[in-house]
Order: C-alpha cells, then structure tokens, then sequence
C-alpha cells in the first residue's frame, strides 16, 4: 500500500511540474491545481476528495478518491474504499466548460442490510475494477470557486462473496459479474489551488 502511494504521489508531482512548464512556456494564466468534493457521495455518508491538474492547455488529470468506513444501526453498510482517475478533454480551455473524460476505477466493498438492489438480506464483499466515458461541465463561481456536473457510462468487473445474512451468515456463493451502465455521477465543489 506504502508503495502504491508513493507511485501516485510521484506521478501527480510529475505532471504538476509539465503543467507548470506549460504555464511558464505559454506566458498565459490559467488554473494549474484544483482540489474538489462530490456532494453526492457526501450525500451516501462517504467523504471523498480530489485532486485535478493541467496537463496542457485542453488538457487534465482528475483523480478522486472516497472512502466510507461506517456501519449504521440494524447492520447496514455501504463499508468501501474507490479510487477513480480520469484523463479530460477541454473544449474550451481547461476548467471552464465542456469537457469529455476517459476514466478507470477500483474499489473494495462490503455492503449489506441496504434495502435497495437487493442488499437488505444478504451481505456483499469483494473489489471491483473497470473504466468509461464521461462529459462534464464547469461552471466558475470566482478566481478560486467552480462548480462541475459530470455523468459517465462504461463497464465494472466485480469479484464477490455473497453472505446469508447482513452480519454472520455462512458464505452462499464466491461469484464474478459484469456491470455495463452508470459508472460515474458527480456534483462537485472545486478549490483553484493553483
């Protein structure tokens, strides 16, 4: 885990430095770093942040991360750690207006004792990993506040355990499934650090 956090944090210094170089060789100003929130995972109890950064000038490197560690009353869970990093295409310029996304995602789960989908009865463990498509927009609140809408579409491997019961049952089944459909949906809160 140490590891993979290094990695990340090499790459994200990396392309900061190109975005910056960018900056310097183009003799423009725009938005370099900004950190962000989804008020929709916060709204599914799950703390979330994100880090965005220019890579030229219609160019971007989103990468977010959420984690929800809670267990609630009667046993309910939605207990997951996701990490999403997403390459982004301007139209404009980057951070103002459209924009189309590639992204990749993993995740670790444990959820159970939900009543929708089909998780009031049985508990689900596993990890999931995939990618899609994406499109955005970006509103600027102020020179440090925008606003983002994105929804993404595309595809999610899971490998599961399913469970009799929410807490203590005996394993019923260790499956795999595909997912084709929404895979990303966010409403975010930016902070232009940079």
């Amino acid at each position: 885990m140490k590891n993979k956090t290094f990695c990340i944090c090499i790459i994200i210094l990396l392309f900061t430095s190109i975005a910056n170089a960018q900056n310097e060789k183009d003799g423009l100003y725009m938005p370099t770093i900004a950190l962000k929130t989804n008020a929709l995972y916060w709204a599914t109890t799950t703390p979330n942040i994100g880090l965005e950064v220019g890579l030229s000038e219609k160019t971007t490197l989103d990468i977010s991360g959420n984690y929800n560690p809670w267990e609630f009353s009667d046993n309910r869970q939605i207990k997951h750690w996701l990490i999403q990093p997403e390459f982004r295409y301007w139209l404009c310029e980057r951070f103002n207006g459209h924009f189309f996304g590639v992204h990749a995602h993993y995740a670790e789960y444990n959820v159970g004792g939900i009543k929708m989908l089909g998780f009031k009865d049985y508990r689900y463990q596993g990890n999931l990993y995939g990618g899609g498509i994406s499109y955005g927009y970006q509103w600027i609140l102020s020179n440090r506040w925008s606003l983002e809408a994105t929804v993404g579409v595309g595809y999610a491997h899971l490998d599961y355990k399913k469970y009799e019961c929410k807490e203590c049952g005996s394993q019923l089944k260790d499956d795999t499934k595909n997912y084709w459909g929404p895979t990303k949906a966010g409403l975010s809160i930016i902070y232009i650090l940079k």
